[in-house]
């Protein structure tokens, strides 16, 4: 079995969680930031009308991977359109995608609409109000949303360990091992559920990620400003120097602690409070290569059209329009991969497409968390009307207004600036 780890990795002393629960909720409250979903949960503990979409849950999934300054229009917007599940319930997913369009990770838009007819449909339209059910009964609700949803909205003494948590119980506990690793996230899980406020979980838990998010930063973080740096472990380690050579028996640096950094990865004094977390080396995105091809014709009323298509339904981008497209194989010549986008144009128009007449605009970039995307981009003016085939994937010609108003992805608008 592995080692347990030392006493110094743990909040054991329930005087000194108290006053830790005491200092950080005594900050938020003088300082959080005024943001449009906390001033629909703040007290409510589910009381408001149980039909209403829940603010926590629809702020936390866009919130995911995503920064609160490009969340909060999208938000508004959002709970402005659609305030009750029974509105989202009854949406189209095109509707849902067009929202959506720029904030990236689509699935998560698709999934939480999906979570909604469930509530409407099979739940009689009362959300779950505990984190176990939220998570076990509602699509796209992980561990972390289904403990911010309970915690916030329904008032449940349960912890949550997000990116921002991460930091800082690493660093209030000089946790070096690698902070991605379940073993590790599984203790981080048992702090937090140590820690909560029993009589604000709700505040508690935004409170310890407001803390991460503006004062204990990943870099230069603000420690001068900290609410909780007496508790701080390695906050007392940058005052004081590194632990001595033969350690007491409840520190660590020997041994096989399982929360400690590898010995391979010593403390570097000059990093300080930024030595934790330690992650393990991101794999770099995969390099993929996409032709692309506007194509356009005169309207019916002389205003210029473009044929945009439907990506499958599930995958990346799942469910959204883009301009035809083509995987390209790395390393292709130009005249090759002139020749392809041709025929798979030609697949679409039921005509050919001679491959000299792609005009070459250029290359757009996009990155994806892990892809590295170039789109060849090409465009072809038409002569004449073209009939598309209905068997296809579902496509169709917008103007410039309407190609602006579908759902598409941030990428394919890369490409029409282009």
């Amino acid at each position: 079995a592995p080692a347990p780890p030392p006493a110094r990795h743990l909040f054991s002393d329930p005087a000194e969680v108290e006053a830790l629960r005491g200092n950080l909720l005594a900050w938020y409250d003088r300082c959080k930031r005024d943001l449009p979903w906390r001033a629909l949960v703040r007290g409510d503990c589910g009381k408001r009308d149980p039909a209403l979409l829940p603010a926590v849950w629809v702020s936390e999934i866009m919130l995911q991977q995503t920064q609160v300054a490009t969340v909060i229009d999208y938000y508004n917007r959002w709970m402005q359109k659609w305030p009750t599940l029974q509105a989202l319930a009854q949406a189209s997913l095109e509707e849902v995608n067009e929202l959506w369009a720029g904030l990236g990770y689509y699935s998560r838009g698709k999934r939480l609409q999906e979570a909604a007819r469930k509530v409407v449909s099979e739940l009689a339209g009362r959300m779950p109000s505990t984190a176990e059910d939220l998570q076990k009964l509602l699509p796209g609700v992980g561990r972390y949303t289904a403990g911010a949803i309970a915690s916030i909205s329904y008032g449940q003494a349960t912890g949550v360990v997000d990116g921002n948590v991460i930091r800082v119980l690493c660093r209030l506990r000089c946790i070096g091992a690698d902070s991605s690793s379940p073993a590790v996230i599984d203790r981080l899980w048992d702090m937090a559920n140590v820690l909560v406020d029993r009589s604000r979980p709700g505040d508690f838990n935004q409170a310890l990620m407001e803390l991460g998010a503006t004062v204990c930063v990943p870099k230069a973080p603000l420690c001068g400003e900290c609410p909780v740096k007496q508790h701080c472990q390695a906050w007392r380690r940058k005052l004081f120097g590194n632990p001595p050579k033969v350690p007491d028996v409840e520190d660590c640096g020997v041994g096989d602690c399982p929360l400690c950094p590898p010995a391979t990865e010593p403390w570097v004094s000059s990093l300080g409070v930024t030595n934790f977390p330690r992650k393990a080396a991101k794999k770099p995105p995969r390099a993929m290569r996409t032709a692309t091809c506007v194509l356009e014709r005169r309207g019916c009323h002389g205003a210029p059209e473009y044929l945009i298509v439907q990506r499958p339904s599930s995958g990346l981008l799942a469910g959204l329009w883009e301009f035809p497209s083509l995987p390209l194989a790395q390393d292709l010549q130009e005249e090759r991969e002139r020749e392809e986008l041709a025929d798979h144009l030609q697949m679409w128009m039921g005509q050919p497409v001679a491959a000299k007449g792609l005009r070459f605009i250029g290359e757009v970039i996009h990155i994806f968390s892990h892809i590295h995307q170039t789109y060849v981009v090409y465009s072809l003016a038409l002569d004449g009307d073209v009939t598309l085939d209905p068997a296809l994937s579902p496509s169709r010609w917008v103007t410039e207004d309407e190609f602006r108003a579908s759902a598409v992805s941030t990428a394919m608008k890369k490409v029409w600036r282009a």
